[in-house]
């Protein structure tokens, strides 16, 4: 995808586009008000005040005509510096405009003009709107102003603007193909989730091939954790108020929890994270320095209050399921305990097939201390043993302040989606300062009560988030150990097969494969395409032959090339792809 923010020239060319979009919304509302019109990783926006009147659909097409217009006719754009004093009386109709210019420094405001429009920025533009003729306007949505709910609702337009027209049909085919594998989109088709207004925004609510998958994902890792030594606990989806406050939750991090409930004189809060919980059941039992590293993992329910303009399907939820786990260790077990959630990742990421990732040192900012808590020794005790664990692991990675936990650094792994989408899959974060609030201790040769160290991992991260990376990866492809049906049973007719397919599906079924017999009144080729549709990975196509002789007859998904085999050996090669966890079918 391409990279309107970093790249100079593109984003100059997208923000004037964005000059181009607003004149036209002027032109055709007159009453229009401009708040922001800033470049994003999708291109630009401006939100814009219309009054009464709400953006559709339909309207985009006649904005861009109207942009069409302007760039035909070629205006200059052309940069004014004036005082503050004069930008106040310029736009002194436009309460937007004056926010934003009141929160300027006195002295020179530059505004760009383009024919009868002008706006306040401080540029750079391009030379000529004649420039900005390659665009195309993407959606629109609404956005409340400065990112307050309190505050009014404004229209956001967003589009795209390259300096070629091949460049823009490029991009918008890669749109096309972003929609297609739109985790929303597949999720519906494929029957993974829903969500229900009536319910609540942001609460997915899995269906039955949604559960599977997430019930096969929670095997997986779970058994992969116990070969590790990880032992499973289950703890509740709330806690009091009080826990939080003790963990630095409340502080740091109350306006991403749901408001508490006040519950016989004591307040409770859904969890947006389990580490209070797991700190709190380590201290309940007296440790030795021989007993660690004990090693706490649960597959939890988490709740964080995000906003609504945030949510995005099952990828950023109100409610999710995190693969979540915390190790206590002494301090000269960092470094190893460290390295083998490492290879744990790199493990997990070759039975997926992941290989375009890169690992991200995520660190403090240091000019925002009071984001974080703990002091400066611990965090550069902290950060200092994580970049020396990576440089013994010789392992590449890059560092990002700012990126850091409220309570430690953390490596972060980075996975290049399908989509060009840079998103963190696994995390692992090493914390001085949570023992320290919990009064964590172990006993150590010496008989002395000192604090362990902890480290915060999440392998498969959010089990939602990690599904909806599936569902684009692979187009809803699921591969076979993980498909929700993986055999589709079609019989070619009802009256003389449906008797040997029943047979089949109760076989397939008794070697424990996820299998259905579509003996529906429908068409042999309606029944083919449908599963198709669904994207199963195996159809057995049952007739004469294959009952008279007790064979199969299997064509792959994706495929039109039939084979015939014994049941025997079908049940074999299925077999094989789940045990090698084959990534393509």
């Amino acid at each position: 995808m391409s990279d309107f923010l970093n790249d100079k020239d593109l984003n100059t060319l997208n923000h004037s586009c964005a000059h181009v979009l607003a004149q036209a919304v002027k032109h055709l509302y007159p009453q229009a008000k401009f708040w922001v019109g800033p470049v994003v990783e999708e291109g630009f926006y401006y939100d814009i005040d219309l009054g009464d009147q709400t953006i559709s659909d339909d309207d985009l097409p006649k904005i861009e005509k109207e942009m069409k217009k302007i760039c035909k006719d070629g205006k200059r754009i052309v940069r004014h510096e004036v005082s503050k004093e004069e930008a106040l009386e310029e736009f002194k109709d436009d309460e937007y405009k004056l926010d934003l210019i009141n929160g300027l420094e006195d002295g020179t405001i530059t505004t760009y003009s383009q024919g009868d429009f002008t706006d306040l920025c401080r540029g750079p533009h391009v030379e000529t709107v004649k420039l900005c003729k390659n665009f195309k306007l993407i959606k629109h949505s609404g956005a409340y102003w400065k990112g307050d709910k309190n505050n009014k609702v404004l229209q956001r337009i967003y589009g795209v603007c390259f300096p070629t027209k091949e460049e823009l049909e490029a991009h918008l085919q890669l749109l096309e193909e972003a929609k297609e594998r739109d985790h929303r989109r597949l999720g519906k088709e494929l029957g993974i989730f829903m969500f229900a207004d009536i319910v609540g925004k942001g609460l997915p609510m899995w269906l039955p091939n949604g559960f599977t998958v997430r019930h096969l994902l929670s095997d997986y890792i779970m058994n992969k954790e116990l070969e590790l030594g990880y032992e499973h606990v289950m703890t509740p989806s709330l806690g009091n108020v009080k826990l939080y406050k003790k963990s630095g939750h409340w502080a740091h991090y109350k306006d991403d929890m749901f408001p508490a409930m006040e519950l016989d004189d004591e307040a409770y809060v859904l969890r947006p994270m389990n580490c209070p919980h797991h700190m709190v059941m380590y201290k309940s039992t007296l440790h030795s320095y021989r007993d660690l590293p004990v090693r706490i993992a649960e597959i939890a329910n988490d709740f964080r209050f995000e906003a609504s303009g945030a949510l995005t399907g099952i990828e950023r939820a109100r409610a999710f399921t995190q693969n979540d786990s915390h190790i206590f260790c002494r301090p000269d077990q960092i470094a190893q305990e460290f390295k083998n959630v490492a290879h744990l990742i790199l493990d997990v990421y070759k039975d997926f097939g992941f290989k375009d990732y890169s690992f991200r040192l995520s660190l403090r900012d240091k000019n925002n201390k009071e984001k974080y808590f703990g002091n400066d020794e611990l965090w550069e005790k902290s950060e200092n043993e994580l970049r020396e664990v990576l440089k013994e692991m010789n392992v590449e990675f890059y560092e990002a302040e700012g990126e850091a936990a409220f309570y430690g650094p953390k490596l972060d792994v980075q996975v290049k989606s399908a989509l060009g989408h840079d998103v963190t899959l696994s995390t692992i974060q090493l914390d001085y300062q949570l023992p320290e609030r919990f009064e964590l201790t172990y006993v150590d040769e010496n008989g002395d009560k000192v604090r362990p160290v902890v480290i915060h991992r999440a392998i498969l991260g959010s089990l939602d988030r990690f599904v909806a990376f599936l569902l684009e990866e692979t187009k809803g492809n699921l591969p076979l150990w993980l498909a929700p049906t993986q055999v589709q049973v079609i019989p070619v007719k009802l009256e003389y097969h449906d008797e040997y397919a029943k047979e089949v599906v109760a076989k397939l079924r008794k070697a424990h494969f996820r299998v259905n017999n579509d003996n529906r009144d429908e068409k042999l080729g309606y029944r083919i395409r449908e599963a198709q549709l669904k994207k199963i990975p195996y159809q057995l196509v049952l007739g004469d032959n294959e009952r008279d002789n007790g064979t199969v007859t299997y064509r792959k998904h994706g495929e039109k090339k039939q084979t015939t085999v014994t049941f025997e050996e079908f049940v074999e090669l299925l077999n094989t792809e789940v045990e090698n966890k084959t990534l393509s079918h």
